[in-house]
């Protein structure tokens, strides 16, 4: 198999549709990859600039049909028709991904099996906001400003020993149970999903991915990754470098960024009736 059998790449731009959003313009780029060590892909991601709305999937490793679990979920939210209100959007998407959730819980238990899931980390853009919907350990991460912040908080083991002081950041990342979520869709017959609101500025560029690029590449390796690449998509780049660094297991990055549009110039014409105008006297 080769390199380009393996992976998935693609970008698009597009302002999103709906209300106004302040004129600014979405441009997106994902690349997904089985990784060093695996030869299925179990991720899946979504690229919907025209209604705003990204998603990265990840199925459960060593679980049955995992691929099936993230394939499901970005196929339903495929289907998203972006409606006329942020909060009967966010309620569309968290709608969505439920019904999903009563799906696996529904295919698993006809194929006499525990556990067919998947992790989701949603971004959906509206006017001037962001909002995050996610369950599991894939991330959504927002670079502004030369500064990288973790928007989403980690459904993991690891994160809840932190959390209470059992272990360090360092430890954690060592942990042997590192793998193991807390929280995923299929996982149970009731799901929670998190759900956060940030603002949005032009210039603002979003990263969504797997734990398998989360897992190769530091935070600081990320954010210098992004600097570095400035106005071009780091999509692909952020994957190579997983990649390089062994890439244990399937590996998506979705960079998804706020794009201001160039200020149109003055019409000639209208221009000089302009100053026409301004220099005629008052009556």
């Amino acid at each position: 198999m080769t390199v380009a059998d393996r992976q998935d790449e693609s970008s698009a731009v597009a302002r999103a549709a709906g209300p106004p959003s302040g004129g600014i313009l979405w441009a997106s780029s994902a690349r997904t990859d089985p990784g060093a060590e695996r030869e299925e892909n179990e991720d899946a991601y979504l690229e919907r600039p025209d209604i705003g709305l990204w998603a990265v999937a990840d199925g459960m490793g060593g679980h049955a049909r995992g691929e099936v679990a993230s394939a499901m979920l970005v196929e339903s939210l495929r289907q998203v028709v972006r409606p006329a209100a942020l909060s009967a959007y966010v309620d569309e998407v968290e709608d969505r991904i439920l019904r999903v959730n009563t799906q696996l819980r529904e295919y698993a238990a006809e194929r006499g099996q525990k556990t067919i899931g998947a992790t989701i980390a949603a971004l959906l853009v509206f006017q001037g906001l962001a909002v995050c919907l996610w369950a599991g350990d894939s991330r959504i991460y927002r670079y502004r400003n030369n500064r990288l912040k973790q928007l989403t908080r980690d459904h993991a083991l690891v994160e809840d020993l932190v959390d209470m002081g059992l272990v360090n950041r360092a430890e954690a990342e060592n942990h042997p149970h590192a793998n193991l979520v807390t929280r995923a869709v299929g996982a149970a017959d009731r799901l929670c999903l998190d759900i956060d609101v940030w603002d949005v500025r032009a210039g603002d560029l979003f990263l969504l991915c797997s734990d398998g690029l989360s897992r190769e590449l530091s935070d600081k390796a990320i954010a210098n990754t992004l600097r570095k690449q400035g106005k071009k998509e780091a999509s692909g780049v952020l994957v190579e470098m997983a990649l390089a660094r062994g890439a244990r297991d399937n590996v998506t990055a979705i960079t998804v960024r706020a794009i201001a549009p160039p200020i149109p110039a003055p019409d000639d014409d209208q221009g000089k009736q302009g100053q026409v105008q301004s220099s005629a006297p008052s009556p």
